[in-house]
C-alpha cells in the first residue's frame, strides 16, 4: 500500500467512513501504516459467519451484501453497503470477541477493502480518546436503523416495506436519467425479496403492483421509479 504521504486526503480511505468523519487528515494518516487492502471480484466472500478473527474492513470501491445463514441453511440478505461504509466491526468493538455474525459477499469485481486490526485501532484510540465518543455515536445509529428495521416487519405491510427500500436503495445508488431515477440494485428477485423481508412472490406482485400504477419500472436488476413521492406515501401507511 502506498505510504502515508503518497495519499491525498481526498483519497484517504478513513476520511470517508462515517466511523472516521471526525478525525483529521493528520491523525487518520497515523493509523495508515498499519492498513492492509484486499481485491475480491464478484461473489468471493470477504469474510464469513463464525470466523473469529478481529479486524475491521474498510470499504474503498464496489459494493458488498452481508448475509446470514440458518442452522437449516436458509439465507438472509441484512444489507448492502458500499464505499466509505465500514465492514465487520462488531468483532472489533466486542470485548469477547465473539465470532462474525455474518459473512460479507462481494457484489461486483474489482472490490476493495482495507483492513484494520484490533490492536492497532485500540491502540490509535489510546491516543484520541475523543474519536472513540464519536464511533460510539456512529454505532447508536447504527443500532437505531436496526431496531427501526425489525419495527417495520413487525408494523409494515410488504408493499410498505417495499417502497421503503427502493427509496432507500434510490438514496444511496440512484442515478438520474430522463425518465426519473434508475436504481442499479444487482440484486436476485429472491435477494431482494430476503431484503424486504418478505417471500419473493409477494414482493414480485407488490413490484407488479408499483409498476402498473405507474410508479416505477424494471428494467433487469434496475428499476426506475418515476414517482418517488408514491413510494413516500405508500411506506408510511
Amino acid at each position: 500500500m502506498a505510504t502515508p504521504n503518497a495519499i491525498p486526503n481526498d483519497e484517504n480511505t478513513l476520511l470517508h467512513t462515517a466511523l472516521f468523519k471526525q478525525v483529521s487528515p493528520e491523525q487518520a494518516e497515523e493509523l495508515l501504516p498499519t492498513l492492509h487492502e484486499s481485491v475480491y471480484d464478484k461473489g468471493e466472500h470477504i469474510f464469513t459467519q463464525g470466523d473469529t478473527d478481529h479486524r475491521m474492513g474498510l470499504l474503498e470501491k464496489g459494493r458488498v451484501k452481508l448475509t446470514r445463514e440458518s442452522n437449516d441453511g436458509r439465507v438472509q440478505l441484512l444489507s448492502i453497503h458500499a464505499r466509505g461504509e465500514v465492514l465487520g466491526e462488531i468483532p472489533v468493538f466486542d470485548p469477547a470477541g465473539g465470532p462474525r455474525t455474518a459473512s460479507a459477499v462481494a457484489m461486483v469485481n474489482g472490490t476493495r477493502v482495507v483492513w484494520l486490526e484490533h490492536d492497532a485501532l485500540f491502540a490509535w484510540l489510546d491516543r484520541y480518546p475523543r474519536v472513540a465518543v464519536d464511533m460510539l455515536q456512529v454505532l447508536a445509529n447504527r443500532m437505531r436503523s436496526n431496531n427501526e428495521r425489525i419495527t417495520d416487519l413487525v408494523f409494515m405491510d410488504v408493499p410498505a416495506r417495499l417502497a421503503k427500500t427502493l427509496l432507500d436503495l434510490a438514496s444511496r445508488f440512484g442515478e438520474p436519467v430522463e425518465a426519473g431515477l434508475k436504481v442499479p440494485h444487482d440484486l436476485t428477485q429472491e435477494e431482494l425479496a430476503q431484503l424486504v423481508g418478505s417471500s419473493r412472490e409477494t414482493v414480485n406482485k407488490a413490484l407488479m403492483d408499483f409498476s402498473n400504477r405507474g410508479w416505477i419500472a424494471r428494467e433487469g436488476r434496475s428499476i426506475v421509479i418515476y414517482q418517488p413521492g408514491m413510494l413516500i406515501r405508500r411506506s408510511r401507511r
